[in-house]
């Protein structure tokens, strides 16, 4: 599967964003960049703002926060839901990107070595081999990096990895 090679991500270090909120902006810059590639119409706002409204901390967005509030914000025409790993990838064969959140503290997997503690990535492509799936994401950065497409193994951090789709209902399949 090719890669969403029109995607643009973004560092949550740029400087449009307050610094406070950088070390912990992973979450919204992840849905500023989805929503971006979507081009649903009213949900371009600034990261800043994205992060007050889905509600993230400073220690991060939590799933069900992002899930809930995005599906509210979005409204009936846009489901905004946890997905299977299978499911992500459907939806980037629909030319969708998912968002993939890393997650070793509340998935209680602390002695695993894994691509991320906990972090948040748009998921823009994907290739499969015989024993694994492997993962092209688009890295939000760090202060010392820039973003970056990168790849990650999904069999190395499985059962620390969980996905969430944003997809228009009426292109669905059975609606």
């Amino acid at each position: 599967m090719p890669v969403l090679k029109q995607f643009q991500g973004k560092s949550q270090y740029a400087p449009s964003i307050d610094r406070r909120l950088r070390p912990s902006a992973c979450g919204p810059v992840t849905v500023a960049v989805i929503l971006n590639f979507l081009d649903i119409p009213d949900s371009r706002v600034p990261v800043n703002q994205l992060y007050k409204l889905l509600g993230t901390t400073h220690i991060g967005l939590f799933k069900w926060r992002l899930v809930r509030r995005l599906q509210k914000w979005l409204g009936k025409d846009w489901e905004v839901r946890k997905c299977s790993l299978a499911e992500a990838l459907q939806e980037l064969e629909d030319g969708r990107p998912v968002a993939a959140k890393f997650d070793k503290w509340f998935s209680f997997k602390w002695r695993g070595h894994y691509e991320f503690d906990y972090h948040w990535v748009p998921v823009i492509g994907y290739e499969k081999n015989a024993d694994d799936v492997i993962l092209t994401i688009h890295d939000n950065g760090s202060p010392t990096t820039p973003s970056s497409v990168r790849l990650v193994s999904y069999r190395k951090n499985l059962g620390m990895l969980s996905f969430v789709k944003i997809a228009p209902v009426s292109k669905q399949k059975g609606h």
